[in-house]
């Protein structure tokens, strides 16, 4: 028969002074003792485990859980062999023995763990704490350097604002002579309108005066045709009146007191018809001469207007132009600075 003994302390330094025991006893094939006990320094908490086990005819076994083991005593007369009958339930009440060991054993394992765990995250807190202290005079100089950088760019922010109120300003005024040159673009437009309703008239009123024109020339060819029509009429009359005056000139040179002047009324009714012929061409192209140039007149002043406006609608559609091409460059760089002042006060955020 033998008997062994162990026995195992842990030590764990956490928030105080803690001792773990652990003891088994060995006595004889088949029969195992264990016992654990914590016990805290400063405080009141014990624990262990007391297990007995007995036999008929007066074997036993115990432990007990205390503060430590100083010496272990063994009777050898308990441990002769006795050949005595086993009780039936023994062999119930050491597989539950057993069981309660092992549990607790694994209890007292996990808590070891997680124990062992604590320290390590100590541990490691205390690493980071320390790092943290040797770092912080870097993190004042990294502060310094972002409150400099938050300050330009407050600064930087300011001066964009600034600039963006002035170039308001600037894109209202543009904005205003831009209003202005669209009214005088569409008084301008209005207004040619209007000369183009006016020469349509005044090209109606020249078509009529051609027209006029061709009646007149032809009623002046008609009347130059009646005229010469008369005058050879008149001629053959004045030939036919001569031939009878040749056949008759005896008598009439023997009549001299009736004295017919034939030639002399033949003149005169021919002069008296050229000169109406003569009047009513020269009156006809007077007035027409007088009614062309009144529309001429009238036709260059229109047309001298009519260039005039062409040319200032031209110059009105260049500065229109010109006008639009500055307004979408202030607006192209509008756009640009307020991306700047975005890109400006995210970069202020991101560096808070």
């Amino acid at each position: 028969m033998s008997v062994r003994v162990t026995q195992k302390s842990y030590k764990v330094s956490t928030s105080g002074p803690r001792a773990f025991s652990s003891r088994s006893y060995t006595s004889g094939p088949g029969s195992r003792i264990s016992s654990s006990a914590f016990s805290r320094v400063g405080g009141s908490f014990r624990g262990g485990l007391n297990s007995s086990m007995s036999v008929v005819g007066g074997y036993g076994g115990g432990a007990g859980g205390m503060g430590g083991i100083t010496a272990v005593s063994v009777n050898q007369s308990l441990l002769s062999p006795l050949k005595l009958e086993v009780d039936p339930n023994i062999q119930a009440v050491r597989t539950q023995e057993k069981e309660q060991i092992k549990t607790l054993n694994n209890k007292f394992a996990s808590f070891i763990d997680k124990v062992r765990h604590l320290e390590q995250q100590n541990k490691v807190l205390e690493t980071k704490w320390s790092l943290l202290q040797q770092q912080k005079t870097a993190r004042s100089n990294i502060d310094n350097m972002f409150e400099s950088y938050i300050s330009n760019l407050r600064r930087q922010l300011d001066t964009l604002g600034q600039e963006k109120l002035k170039l308001e300003v600037e894109l209202g005024n543009m904005q205003g002579l831009v209003e202005d040159f669209k009214n005088k673009y569409e008084e301008e437009i209005k207004e040619r309108a209007d000369m183009e309703n006016e020469f349509v008239l005044i090209k109606k009123d020249v078509d009529e005066a051609y027209m006029n024109k061709v009646e007149l020339e032809s009623r002046l060819e008609g009347l130059t045709d009646e005229i010469n029509f008369l005058r050879q009429l008149y001629e053959e009359e004045i030939r036919e009146l001569q031939s009878q005056i040749s056949d008759t000139s005896v008598v009439l040179s023997m009549d001299n007191s009736r004295s017919l002047d034939l030639d002399g009324i033949i003149s005169e009714v021919k002069a008296q018809y050229e000169d109406i012929a003569n009047r009513s061409r020269a009156e006809a192209e007077t007035m027409y001469q007088i009614k062309y140039e009144e529309l001429q007149t009238l036709a260059g002043k229109h047309g001298d207007d009519l260039r005039r406006t062409k040319t200032e609608i031209s110059e009105m559609n260049r500065s229109i132009s010109r006008l639009q091409a500055e307004i979408e460059a202030l607006k192209n760089q509008r756009a640009a600075l307020e991306d700047a002042i975005a890109d400006a006060e995210q970069r202020g955020e991101l560096a808070i």
